[in-house]
């Protein structure tokens, strides 16, 4: 009788092929806790963080520094609601899901998901457009810091965001061409470096500041009505300081999508919490000596941002470093915030038009430098044309940070607490009228009327800047 051949080879190759697939089927995840943390960071870390000089200004020493605190509690113990709910119905052996709309599928169903949906990506593409217009203004803030160091702090410097723009949007499409989350973490180790070396230099500036007397006045409650700030105006920008500090800690946003490039082995709502602790406490820290020791050196006349708003001109060299450093820290936040949007159209694409070879099939080139990459056709059309739009409306819109302001303050309740609270109840099967289940809805209620006070104080930001807004106008 004739053997059958067997060839050890083939077998090995299959063996290799299963291995390099997860428990799902897709290509095996690498991530890992110090992966997921700078994903966190990077997502957390915004510029905004050197504007907390500003918010605490309106809110005062008590006020200020108990709502920073307050709020990342929040975000940390709804974020461990929301890390639970990766897999169902079991948090470590159940089914994945692979997006945070996958999640509200899940657990909720119905018409949420599809709310959770357009809050998420609505957030998503705002974000993608604020950060291409705070890297230009960042690096527009090197010119002029230049500028002022060479013809004096009262020169008339004025230059052009606009070629800044279209350079970070040249940047971007270049990056975009990274064909999923999974192959971020590089880009998201350097900017959360780059976050870390921008922050600790406002902080020692401000530091510096104080320790050389010249200091603002500061006070209990902040800036002070008939002095600093009309009644009205105290109000408002009192909503608005809050409903800062609330969003600067949201990247629920986009925790799933996070946590689904963590390998699985320890299970990955261990290692996500892990990460939203040392994400969480890590940003509050520098939260807190950027907002308190800025404000100590600033007072109650504590610029927006004193790294771009030239709450320090000298030494020079530091401050455009730091202002390159926020350049750089923005390009990967980016494409963070873009991925899970670039591949939730991708994927629904792919559903409806499975046969198409210009959206499913990929080739392989060889690029000088880069060596082997996979080239898909219409990654590479839609996600330059996405790219291309956002830096075009950046353009057209250069006030839309305080548009951005507005979409946070109503993106942040429904996806930093009421569906994490929402999806805990139905996980955990907690008690209708029980006493967890009044606190939990009494913390979704307050939630509620900050986000609700928040865009308040965001449309009137909105309105007076619309009213100074001059298109194509540079940058005085």
């Amino acid at each position: 009788m004739m053997e059958a051949y067997h060839n050890p080879s083939a077998v090995e190759s299959g063996d290799a092929a299963v291995k390099s697939l997860d428990d799902d089927g897709r290509e095996k995840r690498t991530g890992t806790f110090m992966t997921a943390s700078a994903h966190i960071i990077t997502a957390v870390i915004g510029s905004g963080v050197l504007s907390l000089a500003w918010a605490l200004a309106q809110l005062g020493w008590v006020a200020g520094t108990i709502i920073l605190v307050a709020f990342a509690i929040i975000t940390y113990y709804t974020s461990t609601m929301l890390a639970d709910c990766y897999r169902s119905p079991d948090p470590i052996n159940g089914t994945r899901n692979y997006n945070y709309m996958g999640v509200v599928r899940t657990y909720l169903g119905g018409k949420k998901v599809q709310l959770c949906g357009l809050a998420q990506y609505v957030n998503l593409v705002g974000v993608t457009i604020g950060y291409t217009i705070t890297a230009s203004i960042s690096l527009v803030a090197i010119g002029k810091s230049n500028c002022y160091h060479d013809k004096g702090h009262k020169a008339k410097c004025s230059v052009s965001n606009y070629p800044y723009m279209a350079a970070f949007g040249i940047v971007q499409i270049i990056l975009s061409q990274l064909p999923n989350f999974h192959k971020l973490s590089f880009l998201s180790i350097i900017a959360a470096v780059m976050s870390f070396s921008y922050a600790s230099i406002g902080i020692g500036l401000a530091i510096a500041t104080v320790a050389s007397g010249k200091i603002g006045k500061t006070e209990l409650t902040g800036t002070v009505i008939g002095v600093d700030v009309t009644a009205s105006e105290k109000v408002w920008k009192l909503f608005q300081a809050i409903g800062d500090i609330a969003f600067s800690y949201a990247f629920t946003t986009i925790l799933i999508e996070i946590q689904d490039t963590l390998r699985s082995s320890p299970p990955e709502n261990k290692v996500m919490k892990r990460a939203s602790l040392a994400g969480v406490s890590t940003t509050t820290v520098f939260y807190i000596l950027c907002g308190c020791i800025g404000y100590a050196a600033f007072g109650n006349q504590a610029p927006g941002d004193f790294l771009t708003d030239f709450g320090f001109y000298e030494p020079y060299w530091l401050v455009d470093f730091a202002n390159a450093c926020i350049a750089l820290h923005l390009i990967g936040a980016y494409q963070v915030y873009a991925q899970p949007f670039f591949q939730f159209v991708e994927e629904n694409c792919n559903k409806k038009w499975p046969q198409s070879n210009f959206i499913n099939k990929e080739y392989s080139s060889d690029i000088p430098l880069l060596g082997k990459c996979r080239v898909n056709l219409f990654r590479l059309v839609w996600r330059t044309c996405y790219v291309v739009l956002t830096t075009f409306v950046a353009m057209i819109f250069p006030f839309f940070n305080a548009i951005l302001g507005l979409l946070g303050a109503l993106a942040f309740w429904p996806l930093t607490v009421y569906f994490p609270v929402a999806m805990h109840i139905a996980q955990a099967k907690v008690k209708k009228y029980s006493r967890r289940w009044l606190a939990l809805n009494l913390l979704v209620l307050v939630c509620l009327i900050v986000s609700i006070l928040a865009a308040v104080g965001s449309i009137i930001g909105l309105i007076n800047s619309v009213k100074s807004y001059k298109p194509f106008k540079n940058l005085d």
